[in-house]
């Protein structure tokens, strides 16, 4: 008997070492900032909301199936260079720790772990996601894969990530170190958010670490537009699914009948703009808030921006923020693109 409790001890504590998720959400002050950007959004000329409400449970399935659709172009296409490049990136880094932002089920950083495996590299791999159900599972399923991994996951936004990387980790840290930011989620982000972001990721590498990011590229609009408006009317089922989150959350009384999707292209500001559109004169209650808001025929709530960028212009942006271009990774439309930076004092 002792022996057996012994032996299973050892297998506890061996698992352990290999997986490691630390828990660093406020959920108060999340909650609170949620309340806040929901009033914020709905009172201004220009009503918006946070597109992280686009992923309750249904929202996320919804997403999925996005994926799989053959005018979504972004996931497969940077799926595709990643499989065709990964052991040049980890080759050319030899890092020894992946961080990764917004890590979801970490399907696509999979070609990674196959590089780090075939050239018999160790690797610690840092996921950061707000779902800690997620990335849990998710990181027991690569230590079966993959038993080379040592998992330390953070359940957290990305500022606290980075942000504690940067006090912490990196100080005591001689493992060379690659942030990685896949899907084009920079696209998310306004102008001034990207600066804030860009800099949070330079405060948690030291000089010759790496940031890996992925970006979706400028194309023509139809192209664009069709990748948003699909035949199916998924997407449009995911945008207006975001207003039954809000009905779910915040005892609201949105009848999505009353909606509509819209997603077009702004080609000045190069982004992909996706709207609901209110389709007469209402108003719209969400008790838990004390809020009520008042909708013209064909008024509009912005849900979310997509940027599109350009290589050159990104890597010139990077540059000038301690992040020096040294290879880009393209599919052979040029629909998207991974550049791969290393920073330097």
């Amino acid at each position: 008997m002792p022996a057996y409790s012994s032996s299973v001890n050892n297998r506890k504590n061996a698992s352990e070492e290999k997986l490691k998720i630390e828990y660093l959400l406020d959920r108060e002050a999340i909650a609170k900032d949620d309340i806040q950007d929901v009033i914020e959004g709905l009172q201004q000329p220009q009503k918006s909301l946070p597109p992280r409400y686009f992923y309750d449970a249904k929202g996320s399935q919804l997403f999925e199936a996005i994926c799989q659709l053959p005018e979504y172009y972004p996931t497969r296409t940077e799926a595709g260079i990643l499989q065709q490049y990964a052991k040049k990136i980890v080759d050319r880094t030899q890092a020894r720790e992946l961080v990764e932002l917004g890590s979801g089920s970490s399907t696509k950083t999979r070609y990674l772990f196959d590089a780090y495996q075939s050239l018999n590299l160790p690797l610690t791999y840092v996921p950061v996601d707000v779902s800690g159900s997620m990335l849990s599972a998710t990181a027991e399923d690569l230590l079966k894969d993959y038993p080379q991994l040592t998992i330390r996951g953070k359940v957290a936004t990305y500022a606290r990530a980075l942000k504690q990387l940067g006090e912490n980790d990196s100080v005591n840290n001689s493992k060379r170190r690659t942030i990685a930011f896949l899907g084009s989620s920079i696209g998310n982000f306004s102008v001034s958010e990207c600066d804030c972001f860009i800099a949070e990721v330079s405060s948690a590498l030291n000089p010759g670490d790496y940031f890996l990011l992925g970006m979706d590229l400028q194309k023509p609009t139809a192209v664009l537009e069709a990748a948003y408006n699909d035949e199916r009317g998924i997407t449009a089922a995911f945008n207006l699914n975001m207003l039954q989150h809000l009905n779910h959350r915040f005892k609201g009384n949105f009848c999505l009948d009353n909606f509509r999707h819209r997603a077009i292209y702004n080609r000045a500001k190069h982004q992909i703009e996706m709207y609901l559109v209110s389709q007469k004169a209402q108003t719209v209650e969400l008790k838990s808030l004390n809020l009520k808001v008042e909708f013209k025929p064909q008024e509009t709530i912005l849900t979310e921006i997509s940027r599109k960028f350009n290589l050159a212009e990104m890597a010139k942006y990077l540059g000038k923020r301690q992040l020096k271009a040294i290879q880009t990774y393209t599919d052979e439309r040029k629909w998207f693109g991974l550049l791969l930076c290393q920073f330097a004092t």
